[in-house]
Formats: C-alpha cells, sequence, structure tokens
C-alpha cells in the first residue's frame, strides 16, 4: 500500500512549509485553533500558484458537532463548488444524526460535489456511536479514505482501535485509515513498530513563532478567552521532515 503523509494546513506559510518537508498530500483548512474549518478559495489558488501538491480541503461550516441543518449542508456544498474550481483534489467531510450514525442523506449533496474526486470521512467517525459500523457506512457511501484517532483524544490512545479498522480495511479492502491527533515523528515509529500494516499518517506538526508586533496592547483579546495573539501557530518544516522519514 502506498504510504501517505497528509499534513493539515490553514495559511500558506504553513502549506509552504508542508511541502518543503515532503509531505503527499495536504488537508487545507481554516482555524485550526477550533479543530479547523472551510479554508477560503483564495488561499488554495495560491498554493495552486506554486504547488501541485494533491489537496484535499476540509468541509466544516462552524465548530461544535456534525449535527448539521439543511442550510448548513447547503453552504458547504456551494462552498465545494467554488474550492473546485479553484483546484481542489479531494474533501474532506462528515454529517452525523443526533443518534451518532453517519448520515448519508445529510452528505448526499456533499457526495455529489465532490463526484469524481477524493473524499475523506474526517474525524467525525470518532464521535459517533459504533467506529467500526461508522468505517464500513463510509465505505459503502464511495469513502476513499477515513480519518481517525481511533475514538480517544490522542491516536496513541486509540491505537487497538485502530488496529480493528486496519483489519477491516484489509479484509473487506476498505478505505485507507487516516491516522490523525497528536501525529509525530516519534509517533509514527511506534505505529510503524506494533501496527507494520499502518501506513498513512495526518500531522499538523505546529510550532510558534513570535508575532513581529513591537506595540502590543495586553489584555484585549481577539478570541477565546486564554489564546495569545503574539505568538502565531505555523506548521514546522523540520516536523514534517521528521515524520516523512519514519515512512520511507
Amino acid at each position: 500500500m502506498k504510504r501517505i503523509l497528509e499534513v493539515c494546513v490553514d495559511s500558506y506559510a504553513s502549506a509552504m512549509a508542508a511541502v518543503a518537508g515532503g509531505a503527499d498530500r495536504l488537508e487545507l483548512c481554516s482555524a485550526l485553533s477550533v479543530g479547523g474549518l472551510t479554508p477560503s478559495a483564495a488561499l488554495l489558488r495560491q498554493i495552486r500558484r506554486v504547488s501541485k501538491i494533491p489537496v484535499r480541503c476540509l468541509m466544516r461550516p462552524r465548530g461544535g458537532d456534525f449535527l448539521y441543518t439543511p442550510e448548513e449542508v447547503e453552504q458547504m456544498a456551494m462552498e465545494m463548488a467554488v474550492l473546485r474550481d479553484a483546484g481542489a483534489d479531494g474533501f474532506v467531510i462528515g454529517c452525523l444524526t443526533a443518534e451518532g450514525e453517519l448520515d448519508g442523506k445529510a452528505m448526499e449533496p456533499l457526495r455529489k460535489a465532490a463526484s469524481g474526486l477524493g473524499l475523506t470521512l474526517h474525524r467525525c467517525i470518532d464521535v459517533s456511536r459504533n467506529l467500526e459500523d461508522t468505517y464500513r457506512n463510509a465505505a459503502k457511501l464511495g469513502f476513499d479514505t477515513v480519518l481517525t484517532s481511533g475514538g480517544a483524544e490522542k491516536c496513541r490512545d486509540g491505537m487497538e482501535t485502530i488496529g480493528q479498522l486496519l483489519k477491516i480495511r484489509d479484509a473487506e479492502n476498505g478505505p485507507e485509515v487516516l491516522i490523525g491527533a497528536g501525529v509525530n515523528a516519534s509517533i509514527i515509529s511506534a505505529f510503524r513498530a506494533e501496527l507494520p500494516e499502518a501506513v498513512a499518517f495526518h500531522m499538523s506538526g505546529k510550532t510558534e513563532i513570535e508575532s513581529r508586533m513591537h506595540f502590543r496592547r495586553e489584555g484585549v483579546p481577539m478570541g477565546l478567552p486564554g489564546l495569545d495573539e503574539w505568538h502565531i501557530s505555523v506548521t514546522s518544516e523540520e516536523a514534517v521532515r521528521e515524520a516523512k522519514k519514519q515512512l520511507l
């Protein structure tokens, strides 16, 4: 199976660092601080001007749960058309019912909008009722990839469940199991030692850089309490490079 290192990025600088570090694919989003939201077409076009790296765009209109209204589904489908024109190679989507099941009906317009392109089920699987059922249903809906931490906060803690999904993948020719949440070079090494059949990993590789601002007015947060405007999270080229070495 093809080994894949996908890097999740939410800025041009992060995208360029991921490319330079040897990423095989990008998951493009915005607002990684809230788990990632739909990216702008302008950012995708900027990346496309300088790189042909495969890019899958995350479709998530807001933070919070994955139970979407018809209007939110329509919004995602409309944005997918724009991102497709801007050069997206695929999309990362996922909708759940109120009971925690994969919602095929809600995703129908999204699957139609992604027709002919790559399709990843995002980590809604990790908060679904039954991960194995959700994985199998994703296969039936035509997803080629499922991003998961194994239903844990960090993938290292979900390794047993990920191992079960890998067994299903191999036995049923299912979607690729893309391992995410807390991935770095050492985590990939640990997975490869324990689960050599694990070949696809998803990381952000973030590091904080100091703001270039000289004047700093303190006590006026621009976002969620506790966020620091004077440090910016950017993907580390070196972290990506070290992770990629573990897949060679």
